[in-house]
């Protein structure tokens, strides 16, 4: 796929217009960023590794029933997408308490939420991207309700899929963050990716983390546990892959 004209550059990704006018093309960046990018560092090799996992991810999706813009990986570190208008939109569903979360409710981190809980924030790096209830959603004609209800249903069913998979390779899913795109047609599909950089994961045993709170906290080089998190997956998957 050819490489157009750039047409967002963003903390961890780059987007380039292709020969297609209704597909983009996505490099990711070796970037790593937290507090809302106050912190910033080069970590070589990172931005092949999250698109690695990402398309683990999305292609397992895809085989559970879960639409995405994923095309096809074009190259390392890079990825064909369908073009969408992207919901302005951070997903969060949460099935155990941590970061931001354990101060606002006040609740000890590690809490368990049975049933998973879903919120919403503003993606908007000016307002450090604040907290949305459904109204709030609506007042600023972010999404429509019947929009909001398809993106809270598709969030809950990734749950439930992801839940199981990172099971299956001893890690918790903490918690993660999702963005969801319309398509010209009016399809919702999961959008931007899925990796150890918008979501918690922590060994079953320990509670170790295997993901970027290990760069926000300043607890060493966090490439060796993302490398684990992908040759998990690809050991797994390979594995079911195998005995269909």
């Amino acid at each position: 796929m050819n490489q157009g004209k750039l047409i967002y550059s963003g903390k961890a990704k780059d987007l380039y217009e292709t020969e297609r006018e209704d597909q983009l093309l996505v490099v990711y960046k070796d970037q790593a960023t937290a507090g809302n990018g106050a912190k910033k560092e080069q970590i070589k090799g990172k931005g092949v590794m999250n698109q690695e996992i990402s398309f683990l991810i999305f292609n397992y999706l895809k085989e559970r029933g879960i639409a995405t813009h994923l095309v096809q990986s074009d190259q390392v570190g890079r990825e064909v997408v369908k073009k969408m208008k992207m919901f302005p939109l951070e997903v969060v569903l949460r099935n155990v308490a941590a970061g931001s979360i354990v101060k606002r409710l006040g609740v000890s981190e590690g809490t368990e939420f049975p049933l998973g809980m879903v919120e919403f924030f503003y993606k908007s790096d000016a307002l450090n991207d604040p907290f949305l209830n459904d109204e709030n959603i609506y007042f600023l004609g972010l999404a429509t309700p019947e929009d909001l209800e398809t993106i809270k249903k598709l969030t809950r069913k990734i749950n439930q899929e992801l839940s199981s998979l990172f099971e299956k390779i001893g890690l918790i899913l903490v918690d993660f963050k999702l963005e969801f795109g319309k398509t010209e047609t009016g399809e919702i599909l999961l959008g931007d990716e899925f990796s150890p950089d918008n979501a918690r994961l922590w060994d079953k045993d320990t509670h170790q983390s295997f993901d970027k709170d290990i760069f926000r906290k300043d607890e060493g080089d966090m490439m060796p546990y993302y490398q684990e998190v992908r040759d998990r997956l690809e050991k797994v998957l390979s594995s079911e892959t195998h005995s269909k």
